[in-house]
């Protein structure tokens, strides 16, 4: 997907792609992350559909929950649907920030042969 250290830097156009594909590709990671959230608040502690999405949302980013939790299994799915977040939010930042890393270190790598 991306050139070799011994290629020639990529276009600015192929960056472009590269950040947008990788963008893409980290929201579908979040409102599937999302959607799991809100169905998990909705069947499992009976919040409405708008309450299920501001709890998830919350959770998703890192700020807790709002309704009080009261049945088990909602308290059990929280902190797992939190466990869970925590890590979706880190790889959704690693994979858009992967391309513009990999041209940082491409430069700099490029530079170095010069």
């Amino acid at each position: 997907m991306y050139e070799h250290h011994k290629q020639p830097l990529a276009k600015r156009s192929v960056f472009a792609k590269r950040l947008a594909l990788n963008g893409i590709i980290g929201l579908i990671l979040l409102m599937v992350s999302l959607g799991v959230g809100m169905l998990g608040y909705h069947f499992l502690e009976g919040l409405s559909w708008i309450d299920s999405l501001l709890n998830a949302s919350m959770i998703l980013g890192g700020m807790g929950p709002v309704n009080p939790i009261h049945t088990t299994a909602g308290k059990l799915f929280a902190s797992f649907y939190a466990i869970y977040s925590g890590v979706i939010l880190l790889a959704s930042v690693g994979i858009l920030a992967t391309p513009i890393f990999h041209r940082f270190l491409h430069h700099f790598h490029l530079a170095e042969d010069k």
